[in-house]
């Protein structure tokens, strides 16, 4: 049977609507990308909370900022290319450097994009966000971890870069599934090689786990949603107990999950691990598999990895 899949900016686009209605604080500035981005229902529903600042996020960065101050809690709402790099020195001088309780909550992560190319598809953004002193980076793995990420981000006091999907994606998790931020959910357990995935890339893992079971070797799966904080726990657990250590994550591999987990493992002294992800280049107009597969982000790539790990 096959697997449903949902688009996690749909689970934002839900979530935002429940949390504005049972608190009047929670409020959306849009960039202008409504549809795309899943905030008409928000608009429609609640329009005294929702402000279009057109297509100017800088200024809508500032005008966040100014609504935190005054208790509010502003979600930020556009594409990840633009709500990383073209709002950066915002984000960085009067979100986080303040640290305002403004979340940032960007549809259009890593390829998904596809054939709208790379100019829209943001494979460098939580690597950049990470880097910001007082700020979350978050990415669901599917429809319901969006909602519930999302939940948790409006709780947690502070900045909150929240990634999502453009196109449609497994659903792995049951409504009501509970998240922690900065805790990262073992999928499967296993003793062999231990795979920490994130947001499109967790049901890759999962399969991949599956083929590798099905050759008597034991995977770990990790969904480590929160690259910042990251679960330092986790990842020592695997290096400690495992030792063999696969990163898979829908971003450049340089300054995302495989290298907050690489820096784990360098100061630590022990481990190895292989990295998977988008190979240090732009991406291009083609199909969103067709681009996994051009930087070998595979079911098939990551059993390759596991068994040369194994070696």
């Amino acid at each position: 049977m096959e697997t449903k899949k949902i688009p996690t900016r749909n689970g934002f686009g839900e979530a935002i609507v429940e949390l504005g209605k049972e608190n009047r604080d929670i409020l959306v500035v849009d960039i202008d990308i409504g549809k795309s981005c899943k905030t008409g229902d928000f608009r429609k529903q609640l329009p005294e909370q929702y402000l279009n600042v057109g297509i100017a996020e800088q200024n809508g960065a500032g005008v966040a900022a100014g609504l935190a101050t005054c208790g509010k809690i502003p979600f930020v709402v556009t594409y990840a290319a633009f709500g990383s790099m073209r709002i950066c020195e915002m984000i960085r001088q009067e979100i986080a450097y303040p640290k305002l309780n403004v979340k940032i909550a960007c549809s259009h992560g890593g390829v998904t994009p596809a054939n709208d190319g790379a100019s829209h598809q943001a494979i460098e953004d939580m690597g950049i966000l990470r880097t910001i002193p007082n700020m979350t980076v978050v990415m669901p793995a599917d429809f319901a971890s969006a909602k519930a990420l999302v939940k948790a981000a409006a709780a947690w006091e502070g900045p909150v870069y929240l990634r999502f999907t453009r196109d449609a994606v497994p659903v792995i998790y049951g409504e009501g599934e509970s998240f922690e931020i900065g805790k990262a959910k073992q999928l499967r357990e296993g003793k062999d090689v231990a795979i920490l995935a994130n947001g499109d890339t967790v049901c890759l893992a999962l399969q991949a786990a599956e083929t590798l079971a099905a050759e008597g070797i034991e995977a770990r799966v990790l969904d480590v949603h929160t690259i910042k904080p990251l679960d330092e726990a986790a990842v020592n657990a695997c290096i400690g107990e495992i030792g063999k250590l696969i990163t898979v994550e829908d971003h450049n591999i340089l300054n995302g999950l495989g290298s907050a987990v690489a820096e784990i493992i360098a100061e630590r002294g022990e481990g190895k691990m292989k990295r998977i992800g988008i190979q240090d280049q732009f991406g291009q107009s083609a199909p969103y598999e067709r681009l996994l597969e051009m930087n070998g982000i595979t079911v098939e790539n990551i059993v390759v990895q596991a068994k040369t790990l194994l070696k």
